[in-house]
């Protein structure tokens, strides 16, 4: 498929895809007691688990099948891009399609090694009356698991090349960001509400947004500064010389 030219087609592609990928968070992997992995979710995803399932979009702890959401093609970019010899600047159009596709292989590896490790640990996980999350445990779930995360992570992938190529770019943060956006509310709710009952002090609530706030300032300033270098250009037969300001980005 050819990339779309027009501004707001592009921008419909990739409201598309975000609502495809949102969607399919919702979609729960076969095998799996829901009401049983709830009661799990609720006691046990916090900490690393808990962050890691916020950049999901509340994927992972509703086991759906974007679980594992874009971080296996996130790793494998970073995996790839730091074991290559050659700057991307050198490689060439054949050379940079060959990357991508040692990305995607990489990633389909990634996938499945992280899908068995979860399958195996949804086989161990257990609700408060002793019921598994797994509802007939064994090497058919483990393999059922495996191929539909596989899948999953397959076609987010794919989504985020759509973006990249018919939308407005950058599919892989766009679809974190989108996971990310549809748990925050839920989240920034839950913390008050600790604040509320006293569990924790409203002034660290507010600090800790304070914080945040002022990071996210830092970034988008760092990220959007230039430093404009004057550039004087000789003198033409015409006469005057040529004043221009070149932008480099600061980051």
């Amino acid at each position: 498929m050819r990339p779309v030219s027009d501004p707001l087609a592009r921008l419909w592609v990739t409201l598309g895809a975000l609502v495809i990928y949102r969607f399919g968070s919702y979609v729960p992997l076969p095998g799996i007691d829901s009401v049983i992995l709830q009661d799990i979710a609720s006691k046990q995803f916090g900490g690393i688990l808990g962050m890691f399932d916020l950049f999901a979009g509340g994927a992972l702890s509703r086991m759906s099948i974007f679980a594992l959401s874009i971080m296996p093609l996130a790793c494998a970019a970073s995996a790839v891009h730091l074991l290559q010899s050659r700057p991307r600047s050198r490689l060439g159009e054949a050379g940079r399609k060959k990357v991508r596709q040692y990305i995607r292989y990489t990633t389909v590896l990634f996938t499945a090694l992280s899908s068995y490790g979860l399958s195996v640990g949804l086989e161990g996980m257990q609700g408060s009356a002793g019921s598994r999350a797994a509802i007939d445990p064994g090497l058919f779930f483990r393999a059922t698991t495996v191929i539909t995360l596989v899948g999953g992570t397959t076609f987010l992938m794919w989504l985020a090349e759509q973006i990249n190529r018919r939308g407005v770019g950058n599919g892989i943060s766009l679809i974190v960001f989108a996971g990310i956006l549809a748990e925050l509310p839920a989240a920034l709710a839950s913390t008050l509400e600790l604040g509320r009952i006293g569990a924790v002090s409203m002034v660290l609530i507010f600090s800790f947004l304070l914080v945040a706030s002022v990071i996210v300032t830092v970034i988008v300033f760092i990220e959007r500064a230039q430093r404009r270098i004057v550039v004087h250009y000789p003198r033409s037969p015409a006469g005057g010389a040529e004043t221009r300001r070149l932008p480099l980005k600061f980051n």
